[in-house]
């Protein structure tokens, strides 16, 4: 039974989603790729609502900064979404992809046009298409989460960008793969330094659950402006429903019902367009790269609110 108001306070909801939680045993495992991913611990948990004027609530650890990874790839497509419109289609397709996030498979006989933007390959088009119009785009992202979360302080976080760049093998085979397509305009190895960057970025619930708000505002940005049309705050949302986690993605719409995006530093955003924006954090990670309890959370959250695009 729901048990939410029509005039709606979500600290209650929370507060209850929370201590199911902390009662529910195995939270997967924290990512072990990046020793500061690896350092966290699995059983972290916080979380965040942020409603459409701005009001945030949140329980647990919804305050403490942690690596966004994966869930920056919303924005990155939105930033880049608002300045080419429907070009970037051309170079990124709407699928789910079934396999992998960082798998090379289908890049072969689809002739170097990435599934969707938030497997590895298609985010680093989206990366290179947004590059090409800033020349910082990085830098582009951070200002706007800067701005959309209130939050000046947020920032990247060098010693993860380092790790992934170590690290990096995999991305940069696809991106080069990419380029003998004609698929990649910057050089590799600027491309790869940005997204890298773009990954490391560092915030916390409340910050990433303001800073999604805009897509439950069907575009409009924090201070009143149109970042996107309607018809594209929709688009977002609908490839974040189909292609958001990875190859659970059907999992996650059958369990949330929300358009969602993780990330392996263990966060998870979700829209309810509309309404409002979440944000949840827990590091421990199951098979494919989502955050166990982060998953159970939003399941309970939709739930005992019955807010849900279904």
């Amino acid at each position: 039974m729901a048990i939410m108001t029509s005039s709606p306070t979500y600290l209650p909801v929370l507060e209850r989603v929370a201590e199911e939680i902390g009662h529910t045993p195995g939270r997967g495992r924290s990512a072990d790729y990046i020793p500061a991913l690896a350092a966290r611990d699995a059983r972290a948990f916080g979380m965040a609502v942020a409603e459409l004027d701005g009001t945030v609530y949140g329980v647990g650890d919804w305050r403490e900064p942690f690596s966004a990874q994966s869930i920056t790839k919303v924005f990155t497509l939105a930033l880049d979404l608002a300045r080419e419109g429907d070009e970037l289609w051309e170079h990124v397709g709407r699928e789910p992809s079934g396999n992998p996030f960082n798998s090379l498979v289908q890049l072969e006989y689809e002739n170097g046009i990435p599934r969707n933007p938030f497997i590895n390959a298609g985010a680093l088009v989206v990366t290179d298409r947004l590059q090409t119009r800033t020349g910082d785009a990085a830098g582009e992202l951070l200002g706007f989460l800067r701005a959309e979360s209130g939050n000046p302080g947020l920032d990247f976080d060098e010693e993860v960008a380092a790790s992934e760049t170590v690290n990096g093998d995999r991305n940069a085979a696809l991106a080069h793969f990419m380029a003998s397509y004609g698929n990649i305009d910057n050089p590799v190895p600027i491309l790869l330094e940005q997204y890298f960057r773009q990954c490391s970025i560092t915030a916390s619930c409340a910050d990433l659950a303001l800073a999604t708000t805009f897509l439950a505002r069907h575009g409009l940005s924090a201070d009143g402006t149109r970042l996107l049309a309607s018809r594209q705050a929709k688009q977002v949302n609908a490839v974040m429903l189909t292609c958001g986690t990875y190859d659970a993605a059907g999992d996650f719409a059958y369990r949330v019902g929300l358009p969602g995006k993780s990330g392996v530093g263990g966060g998870i955003i979700a829209v309810v367009p509309g309404r409002c924006a979440l944000c949840v954090w827990s590091p421990g990670l199951d098979e494919r790269g989502n955050s166990v309890a982060g998953v159970a959370a939003l399941d309970r959250f939709t739930t005992l609110t019955d807010l849900s695009v279904f």
